[in-house]
């Protein structure tokens, strides 16, 4: 694991961003203002355990790269997109749902 100067954020050996003493990264801090316009106090409440200056610290953190963040926020979701599509009406939530007759 490698330490960083910034407090409160640290990078594992694949270059995702932590915070530290916690198993939060930064990009789910960052999905929760992204998404849901989460100010850093309601996400104090979504997550107790870490300190206002931790979540301050991911967002700066994420401000400070914001491209990189956005580009893996970009990808993930266009692989999510991806796999749902392949999914179609076959999953086996579909078949049960179809043998009950629920849908047809």
């Amino acid at each position: 694991m490698n330490k960083l100067a910034t407090a409160h954020i640290w990078l594992d050996d694949q270059g995702r961003a932590w915070i530290d003493d916690t198993n939060v990264k930064v990009i789910e801090v960052v999905l929760d203002k992204i998404g849901y316009g989460l100010s850093p106090e309601e996400t104090h409440q979504s997550y107790p355990d870490l300190s206002l200056s931790q979540i301050h610290a991911a967002l700066s953190y994420y401000y400070d790269h914001q491209a990189e963040f956005d580009a893996e926020i970009d990808r993930q979701s266009k692989e999510y997109e991806t796999a749902l599509a392949g999914q179609g009406k076959n999953t086996p939530v579909h078949q049960k749902l179809r043998a009950a007759g629920k849908i047809p």
